[in-house]
């Protein structure tokens, strides 16, 4: 009796868990074909199965520059995608440290030091730019700042990412070496929607900003 009654249990766990992985799926279609469909989508096209690059991502970029905890910040770790070069250029003309993911974290972390790419700094930001100014590094260092790219975010600070999982891994990994860091992400306007479909594993973000404004995220 107990063992049916836990395998019940168990397949409701499991099928709640599907639901819950398409729910994410159809949003992130979603999303992808309208930012496509608007005309806002950007280089590298198509956006699908990507952190979508948009129109005005350097001024979503600028308004994150622009904030206390960015000014604050002398270490900033920050995703590899096209999305946030402009985040991850504006770090490096500011003078901060980078730290930045190497795709699906495959060689860990790279370390971009302002002081050795100055001029470069556009350059730096790219993946390639950062493989050959910056340096591998086995451990990472305190982090101030975290910024992470997404396909979706809610107002509850709730995000989706493109479905690897190496965002929220990336994330709880520096929050459980370092403590409440703030995370923030730069979208267009149209990637942010009511509701996140959500489980517990899932990170959130503190700080939203887009090209229009910045979102402080109240919980």
């Amino acid at each position: 009796m107990f063992l049916s009654d836990a395998n019940r249990f168990f397949k409701r766990l499991q099928a709640k868990g599907k639901r819950k992985l398409e729910e994410k799926q159809k949003l992130r279609e979603k999303i992808w074909e309208t930012l496509e469909k608007k005309g806002v989508a950007r280089f590298p096209l198509p956006v699908r199965g990507r952190i979508p690059n948009f129109e005005g991502s350097g001024k979503a970029a600028k308004m994150l520059a622009s904030i206390g905890e960015w000014e604050e910040s002398e270490v900033i770790v920050a995703n590899p995608d096209y999305a946030q070069k402009k985040v991850r250029e504006l770090a490096l003309k500011d003078k901060k440290t980078l730290l930045m993911a190497t795709p699906k974290l495959k060689e860990g972390y790279l370390k971009i030091e302002p002081e050795r790419v100055g001029g470069k700094e556009e350059f730096a930001s790219t993946i390639r730019g950062a493989f050959k100014l910056g340096e591998k590094i086995k451990e990472l260092p305190p982090v101030d700042l975290i910024v992470t790219g997404c396909v979706a975010v809610d107002l509850k600070g709730r995000r989706l990412g493109k479905g690897g999982g190496y965002g929220d891994r990336e994330i709880a990994m520096i929050k459980e070496k370092y403590g409440n860091i703030p995370v923030a992400t730069t979208v267009h306007e149209l990637q942010i929607v009511k509701k996140i479909p959500w489980e517990p594993h899932d990170q959130e973000v503190d700080i939203i900003t887009t090209p229009k404004r910045v979102i402080r995220v109240k919980n």
